[in-house]
């Protein structure tokens, strides 16, 4: 198996005992090698030679082996991409059909490519944050009818 296969298979598949165990060693290792100002320098080979990671770069990589050590799936998505129905409802947690009526009812922007419907990530992840925030409002005005309720 090459590497690009090894890499397409996480994403398709969760991660073995083995490579989560790895991943959360690696992820703890980096962690504890950052530099004063969040950054990593790693050794790119045999004679010592440094590379430095900017710390934003550095908090992807050790996210990344987090999600991994967690027994997570990952899939990488470039900001500009434009994502298929599947791959849309897939993070949104939720069935195609259902993906398909909001993009229907215009909830949800998308671009018609021939017959089939791409959803711009950007236009996705504002749903999903809009979404986010009214379930986190309705829980927030839930607990508090629970505790007037429990103060009567």
């Amino acid at each position: 198996m090459g590497h690009a296969d090894r890499v397409v298979a996480l994403t398709k598949r969760l991660p073995t005992h083995d490579e989560m165990t790895n991943a959360a060693d690696a992820a703890t290792a980096l962690a504890r090698a950052r530099n004063d100002d969040g950054s990593l320098t790693i050794f790119v080979d045999a004679d010592g030679k440094e590379m430095r990671l900017a710390p934003a770069v550095g908090d992807v990589v050790i996210d990344l082996l987090g999600l991994l050590a967690r027994n997570n799936m990952v899939t990488i998505v470039p900001t500009g991409a434009e994502l298929t129905t599947q791959q849309a409802a897939d993070l949104l947690n939720v069935s195609r059909p259902y993906l398909s009526g909001l993009l229907k009812d215009g909830t949800i922007d998308h671009i018609q490519v021939g017959s089939h419907r791409r959803v711009r990530l950007e236009d996705l992840m504002a749903y999903k944050a809009k979404r986010d925030a009214g379930r986190r409002g309705a829980l927030r005005e839930m607990a508090r009818l629970g505790q007037d309720f429990d103060a009567d």
